[in-house]
């Protein structure tokens, strides 16, 4: 079973904490754990999939444009 890196942090938190404090770990853990998703839930963000596809939409985008600049500069030169 693969950890998420969410749970791979509460963790560190939680082995963070004082060892006066360890009886509570699994608590603490849990509680980190919550609030970090809760946290990172609230956030904008995108998976890296989505975040590809855009580039690649940017990038052709890109040529396309440079195309068009080239092909008016062409035009604008005759």
């Amino acid at each position: 079973m693969t950890t998420t890196p969410i749970e791979e942090l509460a963790k560190k938190l939680a082995d963070s904490v004082p060892d006066s404090v360890r009886a509570l770990k699994a608590d603490l853990e849990s509680n980190f754990r919550s609030v970090l998703r809760g946290g990172l839930s609230k956030l904008d963000l995108v998976t890296r999939e989505e975040f590809e596809v855009q580039e690649a939409v940017l990038a052709r985008t890109r040529e396309k444009l440079e195309a068009l600049e080239a092909r008016l500069k062409e035009l604008e030169e005759r």
